[in-house]
């Protein structure tokens, strides 16, 4: 059977297929009758589900992280479609994993070639040295060319820290040229750094999620830990350099609420923080409108916005008018000036 993406299904359908549980809560009517929610999910999109008939005996046979197989009507909620479940049951056969893992649309192979060159750049022998160190530790560059680089908003796929950092770097690299009194290779060793403890932090199989180590330490910890390993064999780093690289890691976040145990203290620290944001949100939102399934020019509610987005871009099917045209051709051009 041909597997229904869930970003294709539309109201009214009637759909039978095999999807991933990413979450799971049986809660209870105004009149107390239990009911089922679940999210489900694909490589495409996630849905919320409900399950109305034995919804306690449901909920007891199917856990968060299993593959179900699934039969129901696609509805409408507040303008979100979801499934109203008929029948649904644990999935036993064969796996197709790439159904339900998204992986970055870019080459891993050229990506990392892509991150070393920018890398490459750096003149600073110290800092040369430390980020061989970790380009050239086997374990930790699978892990880092296979990990997602968060869980839900953005570059939440299989290779999207390895996409999300070269994009850091790549920023880094022309913010730099911007402004020449940023020091270009701290601040390129630190776009670099700065989310490498992602690798331990996050878990991706059939589903991106949290590791114990993750859950209890963060991203941020774990990468300062891993930046202290590092440089217990260069002997010679220099300690000031060392604190700003960790301050760097800590700080990238930019706000207390936003999980950064410190705020950015110096020019460096706080381009990394505006350049990680853009680069996280320029993704995050864009792949929001892409999966989005509202009909019309602008998408559902996002909540982490507070907004809707409009969708497409500006029309140029009309042509110029000609007295518009002759308008045009009367003002000076900019380069005739």
């Amino acid at each position: 059977m041909a597997h229904k993406w869930l970003k294709e299904i539309r109201e009214g359908e009637w759909i039978k297929g095999v999807y991933l549980v990413k979450e799971k809560a049986l809660n209870t009517t105004k009149k107390g009758l239990p009911y089922l929610v679940l999210i489900l999910a694909d490589k495409t999109a996630e849905k919320e589900a409900r399950v109305w008939e034995n919804a306690k005996e449901v909920s007891g046979a199917v856990e968060k992280g299993d593959l179900v197989e699934v039969e129901g009507e696609v509805t409408s909620f507040r303008e979100q479609t979801q499934i109203k479940v008929q029948k649904i049951k644990r999935f036993e056969g064969s796996v197709d994993y790439s159904r339900y893992i998204e992986t970055s649309p870019q080459d891993p192979s050229s990506m990392v070639t892509s991150l070393i060159k920018i890398l490459n750049q750096i003149e600073n022998p110290h800092l040369s040295a430390l980020v061989n160190r970790f380009l050239s530790d086997q374990d930790f560059l699978e892990k880092f060319k296979q990990a997602p680089a968060a869980k839900n908003f953005h570059h939440n796929y299989v290779g999207g820290l390895l996409e999300h950092t070269l994009g850091v770097c790549k920023l880094a690299g022309a913010v730099a040229r911007l402004y020449p009194h940023l020091d270009k290779d701290l601040l390129l060793a630190g776009a670099f750094l700065h989310d490498i403890g992602k690798v331990r932090e996050l878990s991706w199989d059939l589903a991106v999620d949290y590791t114990d180590e993750g859950r209890l330490l963060g991203h941020l910890i774990l990468g300062v830990m891993m930046l202290e390993q590092k440089l217990i064999k260069l002997k010679t780093f220099p300690q000031d350099m060392a604190t700003r690289l960790k301050h760097l890691i800590l700080s990238h976040h930019g706000e207390f609420e936003f999980g950064s145990p410190k705020r950015p203290k110096f020019l460096e620290a706080f381009a990394l923080h505006f350049i990680d944001d853009v680069d996280a949100k320029m993704n995050g939102i864009a792949r929001f409108m892409e999966k989005d399934t509202s009909e019309g020019a602008w998408t559902g509610f996002n909540r982490m916005f507070e907004r809707f987005f409009l969708k497409g871009r500006i029309s140029d099917e009309m042509d110029m008018g000609e007295d518009e045209a002759q308008d045009q051709g009367s003002q000076p051009s900019l380069f005739s000036l």
